[in-house]
C-alpha cells in the first residue's frame, strides 16, 4: 500500500511522541515512585527503585538487541574502529547514563530534561579544547542562549518539588557530570568518525555491548544484581515498568530510524526537540512538578535556541572551511538520530 509523504512523517512523528511521552512517564515513576506499603524509617511509606546500575543495564541490552537486529535485516560494510575507543567511549556513554539516571531521584523530571538539552555547551566546549573545532557566530550564539536558558530554568530561591535543597544541589551535580561525560563521549566519537566512518547503528551496537559487559561486572561488584532481583521479586510491578521502559524505548528507536532515513535528520531533530518541550508540559500536568515563570521562560529559551541551531547553525566558520579540508561533522553534538540510536 502506497501511504503518501506527509501521511508517512505524521505516522513517524505521532510514534515519537507517544513512545518517549510513556517513556519518561514510566522513568519518573521508577525513579521516583514507590513501591509497596510499607513504612520506612524516614516515615515515608513504600520503597524507592534505587538500582541505577540495573535501570541503565536493561537499557543498553534492550538498545544492543535492536542495533544487531537492524544490522542483521539490512548489514553494512566491516566495522573497523579499534576496539580501545569503544570501550573508552562506552565508559563515559555510561557515566552520562548513570548519572542521568541517579539525578532523576533527586531532581524533578522537567529539570532533568531541561538540563539534559544543555548537552551542546561541554561538547562544544571540548570540541574546541580537544578537538581544535571552529564553529558559526550563530552556533555560539545559540549555545550561550541554551546557558541562560538554562540558568533560569536551573536557579531557585527556596524548595523544588518538596525536595530538600541539598538532594536537589545532590541532583543537578549529577547532572552536571552527565552533561561533561557526553561532551568527552562526544569527542571521542568525532574520532572515532574521522578515522573510520562507522554508521550510527554500528557505534550503538559496539558501544552498548561494551557497556553491557561493563555494567554486568560492576553490578557483580556492588552486589545490585541480587539486590534488584529481590526488589522485583518482592514488587513485581517493576516488571511491567521495566518491560514498557525497554518496548518504549525500542519502538521509539525504530521510528526515529525510520524518520531519518525517510525525511533526513533535520526533520527528526525538529520533531525529537519539540517532544522533549511537550514531555516537560506532561510531566508538569501529570506529576504536579510546578515551574514558575522564570523556568518556564528559561525552558524555552533553551528549545528555541535549539531549533534556530538546527536551522542555521550548521555552517562552518570562515575560519574552520579554510583549516580544514575535511567533510563537515554531524555538529555540536550528535545529531539526534545517532544520540538516539546510541543512547
Amino acid at each position: 500500500m502506497n501511504v503518501p509523504e506527509r501521511s508517512r512523517f505524521l505516522i513517524y512523528a505521532v510514534g515519537i511522541f507517544v513512545c518517549y511521552f510513556l517513556y519518561g512517564i514510566v522513568q519518573e515513576k521508577l525513579t521516583r515512585g514507590r513501591y509497596g506499603e510499607q513504612v520506612q524509617t524516614d516515615g515515608s511509606v513504600g520503597e524507592q527503585f534505587t538500582f541505577a546500575l540495573a535501570l541503565v543495564w536493561v537499557q543498553c541490552v534492550c538498545n544492543y538487541i535492536f542495533a544487531k537486529v537492524l544490522l542483521t535485516v539490512k548489514p553494512q560494510k566491516e566495522d573497523t574502529t579499534h576496539t580501545g575507543s569503544y570501550a573508552a567511549c562506552s565508559l563515559t556513554y555510561l557515566l552520562a547514563m548513570v548519572s542521568t539516571t541517579m539525578a532523576m531521584r533527586w531532581v524533578p523530571y522537567p529539570t532533568a530534561v531541561v538540563g539534559k538539552s544543555a548537552k551542546p555547551i561541554p561538547v562544544m566546549i571540548l570540541g574546541v579544547l580537544i578537538g581544535r573545532k571552529s564553529y558559526s557566530w550563530t552556533r555560539y550564539a545559540c549555545v550561550l542562549t541554551i546557558v541562560l536558558g538554562v540558568i533560569l530554568f536551573m536557579y531557585k530561591e527556596g524548595k523544588v518539588a518538596n525536595l530538600p535543597a541539598e538532594t536537589t544541589i545532590l541532583g543537578e551535580v549529577l547532572l552536571f557530570l552527565s552533561l561533561s561525560m557526553d561532551g568527552l563521549t562526544g569527542a571521542v566519537q568525532e574520532r572515532i568518525r574521522a578515522a573510520s566512518s562507522p554508521s550510527g547503528q554500528q557505534m550503538m551496537m559496539s558501544m552498548n555491548f561494551w557497556s553491557t559487559l561493563m555494567l554486568g561486572f560492576a553490578m557483580l561488584l556492588t552486589g545490585e544484581v541480587k539486590e534488584s532481583l529481590h526488589f522485583a521479586l518482592r514488587h513485581p510491578e517493576v516488571w511491567t515498568h521495566l518491560s514498557l521502559l525497554s518496548l518504549c524505548g525500542a519502538l521509539g528507536q525504530f521510528f526515529i530510524f525510520l524518520t531519518v532515513a525517510n525525511f533526513g535528520p533535520l526533520a527528526c531533530s525538529v520533531v525529537t526537540t519539540t517532544r522533549k518541550f511537550f514531555t516537560v508540559l506532561c510531566s508538569v500536568l501529570l506529576f504536579g512538578n510546578i515551574l514558575i515563570a522564570r523556568q518556564w521562560l528559561g525552558a524555552v529559551l533553551v528549545f528555541a535556541a535549539l531549533f534556530v541551531d538546527m536551522l542555521y547553525g550548521k555552517k562552518q566558520s570562515p575560519a574552520a572551511a579554510l583549516s580544514s579540508k575535511k567533510p563537515p561533522s554531524d555538529g555540536v553534538w550528535l545529531s539526534e538520530e545517532k544520540e538516539k540510536l546510541i543512547s
